[in-house]
């Protein structure tokens, strides 16, 4: 709202200062401060209100090391990173673009179903909640609905370098560029010609068949939504691990973002140009600052846990991110601590299946699943833990930042 108030100012009054909102650094810049302000100073009211409102976590005997001593303590702390996101996003973001209003309606939607889930566990106290099939069906939902707008949305375009030199010859960067146009191209990471079209999976039946490929699409999104929320939902299992290990994740995709979105430096480096794609950049600067202010309270020992009403949503919003910006195949990289503890489960679940059949017992690969609980039996403090899974997530991110050059 403020971007639209000082851009009048600017084109009526020249009002001093008012163009430092065009640019979307700027506007990053006082988001994740707004952000952090938010989550840090309102964030102890929230807590206070769940603790008096009895919104208590109830624990499973696990056998784990100081597990006992977090019975109690305030739950669905995600409605601080939502609050802190969305203010700031409604505050600085262009709110007519399509990237930002499909974010909008990602943190509400999967926030809902996380506070769904959280609420019926405390109200039944017990661990289940809402039951797993429609916590599917939200995420399906939710895939639906990012595929479609992305798929058939005619503000969803890319813009593709002129082959032909000579018409490319211009002082006006803008003219290196064929006009927008639908695609469902994507980037694939370390490859020289590193572009891969969705279509080209039904194409080559028959040319024809182009038109058909949201068949192929869709189902594709709603997998990488589902896929990433449930990964975070698994990762939050101790104190800042989930909070801290997605606030890597986001800025790294921050990063993708502001280039995509720039024809200068997306021209330079060679990746594909994503018209008004940089409004992200906003988006995750705020979503980022809410990430970090909320591990003020998150970190060990814990006055809040953020609950399915934040992992779910900080799954879902970095997946929508990443299909956004055309870099969902770096996901197995820069969100590789979520691929880490879900792969960790499917490996634990499908073993324990096996060897039952088999030998009429289940036998174990892990002490415990998600990775995290492994660790933890072993005797590791969860703060050591999760110090090294973050430096393990920076070490990802940087990964992911070199395939910027290194194909």
């Amino acid at each position: 709202m403020l971007y639209y108030l000082f851009q009048y100012l600017e084109n009526e009054y020249q009002f001093p200062g008012a163009s430092l909102f065009q640019f979307i650094t700027f506007r990053a810049a006082v988001a994740i401060i707004v952000s952090l302000l938010i989550s840090t100073i309102y964030g102890k009211r929230i807590i206070n209100f769940l603790r008096k409102k009895q919104m208590g976590e109830s624990i499973r005997e696990l056998g784990l090391e100081g597990q006992a001593q977090k019975a109690g303590t305030p739950t669905m702390g995600g409605i601080i990173i939502i609050l802190a996101t969305l203010v700031p996003v409604l505050l600085f973001a262009k709110l007519d673009n399509i990237y930002v209003i499909l974010l909008i309606i990602t943190t509400l939607w999967m926030g809902a179903i996380g506070f769904t889930d959280d609420y019926l566990k405390i109200k039944r106290k017990d661990k289940e909640g809402l039951a797993g099939k429609f916590k599917v069906i939200g995420q399906i939902g939710l895939g639906l609905i990012v595929g479609c707008t992305m798929y058939f949305h005619e503000d969803i375009t890319i813009k593709e370098e002129k082959t032909d030199t000579i018409e490319a010859v211009s002082s006006e960067k803008q003219s290196d560029f064929n006009p927008a146009i639908k695609s469902t191209k994507t980037t694939i990471p370390f490859f020289k010609n590193n572009e891969f079209d969705y279509s080209s999976l039904i194409t080559w039946i028959d040319p024809g068949f182009g038109k058909y490929a949201w068949l192929i699409f869709i189902p594709i999104v709603i997998f990488i939504v589902t896929a990433v929320s449930n990964g975070a939902n698994l990762t939050d299992g101790i104190d800042g691990l989930a909070a801290g290990s997605s606030a890597i994740i986001v800025l790294t995709l921050a990063l993708f973002a502001w280039v995509s979105g720039n024809i200068i430096f997306s021209d330079y480096l060679n990746v594909m140009y994503i018209p008004n794609s940089g409004e992200i950049t906003i988006y995750i600067a705020g979503f980022a600052g809410a990430l970090v202010g909320f591990l003020w309270y998150n970190t060990f020992p814990a006055q809040v846990f953020m609950g399915d009403t934040g992992s779910l949503t900080i799954g879902g919003i970095i997946a929508v991110i990443a299909i956004a910006i055309r870099k969902e195949f770096l996901i197995p990289i820069v969100c590789g601590i979520f691929f880490i503890e879900t792969l960790s489960v499917m490996m634990q679940v499908s073993w324990f299946k096996y060897t039952r059949k088999k030998y009429g017992e289940g036998r174990r690969i892990f002490l415990m699943s998600p990775l995290h609980h492994h660790y933890q039996k072993k005797g590791i403090h969860e703060s050591k833990i999760v110090a090294r899974f973050w430096i393990i997530g920076i070490f990802l991110a940087i990964i992911a930042v070199i395939t910027l050059k290194v194909r």
